[in-house]
This record gives C-alpha cells, sequence and structure tokens, in this order.
C-alpha cells in the first residue's frame, strides 16, 4: 500500500459486507440487540437491487397471509407513511434512515473489500478501499458476515463455495441439468416509463439493438406450463422487463462490465421497439429512468453444514433450527436470457411451491471458516433451490436472522456452529419477539401475560394468546376485534412490575387498504407511474391512536402511529394495565393478533 493514502483501522463486534436488504438488515437487527456493527458497501447508498440503482420490485412468499414481517415490513410502513408517492430516491432515504439513527452501526459506504487477513481458518480482519475519501479502512471483528452477494470474502478466505448448477444425479433435483456445469441465472438492466399527456416522441442512442418485431422477444406457452414470456406491456402495474437479461452462460462477475454494456444495448432497443416499432399504444409515454448497474440474481453460493435442495423447497422445509422461510416459486432463469429468442427458449420456467418452506440457521454459516456467517442469494444451497430463495424479501428474512444469530454468539463468545447447535431456540424466540413469522413455530407469549386475567371471554382470550400473529388460512383467523373506545384489560391480584407493552396489529394482509394498484398491493415500490398511479396509504387496520392506563392512571400515549408492530416504554408498577383504542387509521374496528406485557 502507498504510505501516502490514508489508514484507518476499525474494531467491533460484527463486520458486514454488503448492504442490500439482506446486509442492512443484518447489520441493523444485529445492532438492536446490542452488538457493535461496521457496515462496508461498496455502493453509495443501500438496499442493493432494491435500491434506486437498480430498482427491482421486492417480492417473496407467495400467498396472501404469507407476506413477510420483522424489518422488511418496517421498512415497508415507514415507507408508506412517509413516501406515499414511492419516490425512489426517498425510499433510499427511509431505509438509511433505519441504519444511520441506531448508534451501535458504522456506516462505510462506497467502501469495496479487497482483502482479509486469515489465520488458523479465522478471519481475523478485512480490508476495504472508499473512492470518495481515498482511505483503506481495516475492519477487525469477532465475528464477519458476507451480504456481498458475489461472496467476495470465499475467494478472500478460503470458505468452501459453489458456483453453477449441480448435475441431476448429484441431489436428485428436478430443475438440475443431466451433467453439472458453471451456469448461472443473469442478471438485468431495467427501465421506468411514464405517461403524459401527449405524445412523447423517443430517438433510441446509436449503441442500441434494434428489434423489428415481436418476434424478438419469441417464445411458447407450450413449452412448459409456467412458462414466463417476454411481456412488454408497461404500465403502473404492468411489466418490468425482468427478462432483458443477460450473463448466465458466462461469468456474471469478471464479465459484469461487458455484460452491462449488452444490457443498455438491450434496455435501449426493448424501449425503441416499444415507441416506434408496431402498435403498443405508448405514444403518451416517455422514458424517465434506465439503471447503468445490472440486477444479479446468482453468483457463488458458499457450502455451510446444511446445503438445501429442491427437495427441501418441495417438502416445506421442516427444520428443528428453522429461523426464516421462503415461498416464491422455483423460478429457474434461462442462462442464455436474451441470447436465445426462439420460441422453445423461454426465459423463465416456475414451479409452483405449495406451502412455505423454512430455512435453517445451519445454511447461514460457513463450513469451514468458523467466524463466517452469510446471508441473502449467496447462502448454502444448491442451484434449484436458490431459484426460490434468491428473491429479496426472502433474502431480508435471511439477514435479520443472520444478524440475530450473530447477535446470540457475541453474547456468549461462541461461532456460529455453537450457536445453531445450542442456542437456535434463542435465536428463533427473538425473532419472534421483533416481529417475524416462523410458519412452523408459534411465539409464546411472556408468563406475565399469561398469569394475567383479561376482559375478555375465555375464547378471545385463547386466541389472543395462541401464539399465531396473522390468518392462515381467512381474514380475522387468529384475531380477535374490538371497538374504538373500548378497553384492552389485563389484571393481577397484586402488583407487578411490567416495562413494556408489545401488540401486533393488522397490517392489512389483504392489501386492499393500501393500495389501489395491482403492484402496490405486492410491496409499496413503484417503477413505471401511469395516469392510473394513486399514491399508497397507511394500512386502515393499524390504529392510529391510543392510550395505556396503569391502575387508572394515563401512562402513555401512541399518536399517529403507522406501524402494524408496536411496543411501548412503561416502567410500572401496576395491579391493572388498560389499553385504550382511540383511532385507527380508517378501519372501523380493531382488529388485534397479539397483546403481551413484557418485563425486564
Amino acid at each position: 500500500m502507498n504510505d501516502n493514502l490514508m489508514k484507518k483501522i476499525l474494531n467491533c463486534d460484527l463486520c458486514v459486507i454488503g448492504g442490500g436488504l439482506s446486509g442492512s438488515f443484518a447489520a441493523l437487527s444485529a445492532a438492536r440487540h446490542g452488538a457493535k456493527v461496521v457496515l462496508m458497501q461498496d455502493r453509495p447508498m443501500l438496499g442493493g437491487n432494491a435500491s434506486s440503482e437498480i430498482r427491482m420490485w421486492v417480492r417473496g412468499a407467495k400467498g396472501t397471509f404469507n407476506r413477510e414481517t420483522g424489518l422488511i415490513s418496517e421498512l415497508e410502513e415507514r415507507n408508506i407513511h412517509g413516501n406515499p408517492n414511492l419516490v425512489h430516491s426517498l425510499f433510499d432515504a427511509t431505509l438509511y434512515d433505519m441504519l444511520r439513527e441506531n448508534r451501535n452501526i458504522t456506516l462505510l459506504l462506497n467502501t469495496s473489500c479487497l482483502d482479509a487477513e486469515v489465520e488458523d481458518g479465522r478471519i481475523l480482519s478485512v480490508t476495504g478501499w472508499q473512492t470518495t475519501t481515498y482511505t483503506f479502512y481495516t475492519v477487525k471483528a469477532s465475528l464477519f458476515m458476507d451480504c456481498s452477494g458475489d461472496s467476495i470474502l470465499a475467494p478472500l478466505t478460503g470458505a468452501e463455495y459453489r458456483h453453477g448448477r449441480e448435475g441431476r444425479g448429484e441431489y436428485g433435483e428436478t430443475l438440475a441439468p443431466e451433467t453439472a456445469d458453471r451456469h448461472t441465472m443473469g442478471m438485468s438492466i431495467i427501465l421506468a416509463a411514464r405517461e403524459t399527456d401527449a405524445p412523447v416522441p423517443f430517438t433510441p442512442p446509436g449503441f442500441a439493438n434494434v428489434y423489428p418485431d415481436d418476434s424478438c422477444f419469441a417464445g411458447d406457452v407450450g413449452a412448459s406450463v409456467h412458462a414466463q414470456l417476454r411481456n412488454h406491456k408497461i404500465a403502473t402495474s404492468g411489466a418490468n422487463l425482468w427478462w432483458v437479461e443477460l450473463g448466465g452462460e458466462g461469468d456474471s462477475i469478471h464479465d459484469a462490465d461487458r455484460l452491462r454494456d449488452e444490457l443498455l444495448a438491450a434496455i435501449y432497443g426493448v424501449w425503441d421497439h416499444i415507441k416506434n416499432r408496431g402498435d403498443h399504444g405508448m405514444e403518451n409515454w416517455e422514458l424517465e429512468w434506465v439503471g447503468f448497474l445490472p440486477g444479479k440474481r446468482e453468483s457463488r453460493r458458499y457450502v455451510g453444514d446444511y446445503v438445501m435442495t429442491e427437495a427441501d423447497v418441495i417438502s416445506g422445509g421442516h427444520f428443528e433450527d428453522e429461523i426464516a422461510y421462503g415461498g416464491w416459486p422455483m423460478d429457474d432463469h434461462n442462462p442464455y436470457g436474451m441470447r436465445k429468442n426462439e420460441r422453445m427458449n423461454i426465459p423463465s420456467v416456475m414451479i409452483p411451491v405449495k406451502e412455505p418452506y423454512g430455512i435453517p440457521l445451519r445454511c447461514l454459516y460457513s463450513k469451514n471458516v468458523e467466524n463466517l456467517m452469510f446471508a441473502g442469494r449467496n447462502i448454502s444451497v444448491t442451484h434449484a433451490a436458490l431459484s426460490s430463495t434468491r428473491v429479496m424479501a426472502t433474502c431480508a428474512l435471511l439477514g435479520q436472522a443472520a444478524g440475530t444469530a450473530a447477535a446470540v454468539a457475541i453474547g456468549y463468545g461462541i461461532g456460529p456452529r455453537e450457536t445453531a447447535r445450542e442456542h437456535f431456540r434463542e435465536v428463533q424466540e427473538l425473532l419472534m419477539d421483533d416481529g417475524v413469522f416462523l410458519p412452523h413455530l408459534k411465539r409464546e407469549p411472556s408468563d406475565l401475560t399469561k398469569s394475567a386475567a383479561l376482559n375478555l371471554s375465555a375464547q378471545e382470550r385463547a386466541v389472543l394468546l395462541n401464539g399465531c400473529e396473522r390468518p392462515r388460512t381467512a381474514p380475522g383467523e387468529n384475531g380477535i376485534c374490538q371497538k374504538i373506545g373500548d378497553r384492552l384489560c389485563f389484571s393481577f391480584d397484586t402488583p407487578q412490575q411490567i416495562d413494556a407493552l408489545r401488540l401486533q396489529l393488522d397490517p392489512d394482509f389483504e392489501r386492499m387498504s393500501i393500495s389501489d394498484n395491482k403492484k402496490m398491493r405486492v410491496f409499496a415500490m413503484k417503477l413505471h407511474t401511469g395516469k392510473d398511479f394513486k399514491p399508497v396509504r397507511v394500512a386502515s387496520t393499524i390504529v392510529k391512536s391510543f392510550a395505556v392506563f396503569a391502575d387508572g392512571r394515563e401512562v402513555a400515549r401512541v399518536q399517529d402511529n403507522f406501524r402494524s408492530l408496536v411496543t411501548v416504554p412503561l416502567s410500572v408498577r401496576a395491579k391493572e394495565i388498560c389499553v385504550e383504542w382511540i383511532a385507527t387509521n380508517g378501519a372501523r374496528e380493531v382488529r388485534l393478533f397479539s397483546a403481551d406485557l413484557l418485563k425486564g
């Protein structure tokens, strides 16, 4: 290193490499549980594929009542409240604010990890180069976590990893090719368009490809019952051109810049086709934005103590150490992408997943580097399983789980393997307390809550304390309803120390009160803006204001609430705690999935 360049050393408990949703939530979860965290991110912003640099839609488990909660729902609820027009830069700012407000997190943006010091199978430090300050940062930590997507710490530390598709014989996977190869899913560049009141001409740049007619995007749904076609119907709730994809048959890491150039030619050519070559009804639409940073789907995957397979995804993934879940279809993209547009070369085949499947903690740490964890699209899975686990809402859950497990490991002074063997139940309990749904587990109410008398019927009490904090098959299931002005009261024979009240409100899993636009009901992000776009709204089912009383005295009042999971600090001794509902965000009644009194 040149001695004239600045060099700095940072010490922390956990160093996270990569600031997409998985890395951001890993850092935030660990920090909220007391760990000192340094997050090293090679981009100027957080969010990865969801950021304003790439703008891929966040997607996750299919099914009305299977949507992800925890930090990913907190991000969405904050964004809906503060950014109803879904301006993408404000989405970046919302995520940035969540991390910046936590003093346990040190952010190193624009910092690319380039070296690691390893001794006896243990990482001692990593070094990154911050392009904006011309500074080398060396970070020393007890635990390191790779959420970079490309698994940069694998070649730097000697951690075992895989790249490409397993052969069918290795795990008996139907999605696997007969013979193993280096092929992956490719990467995409997408665009954003806006509808105007008058025709808008478009002149393509000289490097743009020319696609004369729709046969250039050929596909044949007969090739597979679950085939995905190259849909280029742009609208507020229309296509996002995910299929403008290349690079799966090559090297999406080392060929990334060349592939970006090819993708730019392709995406501008597709827009030229939409505007100028055929009647697509897009005369009044203008090009608003084109990404210059491709969004990746797959590259290196670490090998952990367990490798999840297609069979685990299909069977529901019943693991004792379940810490996250998936539910997106097995969505296997053609590695050739747009290079093969023949009728039988469809861009993707999707095999639906019948139920949410669990993901074990054993998939989130290295098999051979003792203090290395990972989360995101690089976890320990086969290519076939990755085709489902790679989507961002699932990666968000993985990040939160990994960060929580890291905090537990740091608290005990042990490694991730020992945490997975000896303390996985503690990790699960912390995740569920933080609002994460684990499909094969139920959250246990506190002993304090279970010992209280409630002013509810026996049936209502049983529902409120059943540990399932969402519907599973029908609206209203696992919740109780109360009217505005009603009180929910917990009573004891003798005064009790009560430090907090935790409420799990209804976030409107059906999403109808959140948006009039179909795409925004899946996740509140906007790409294209038609004249039919309507600002999103805080879910009407979320309680907007309520008051808490201890032995008849008001001790807390919450106003302008937009969060579905609310924890109210109390620190009181009382024989009775009552919650009075004052207003919702529009619903006629209060729907409550759990209410818990906490001590300590």
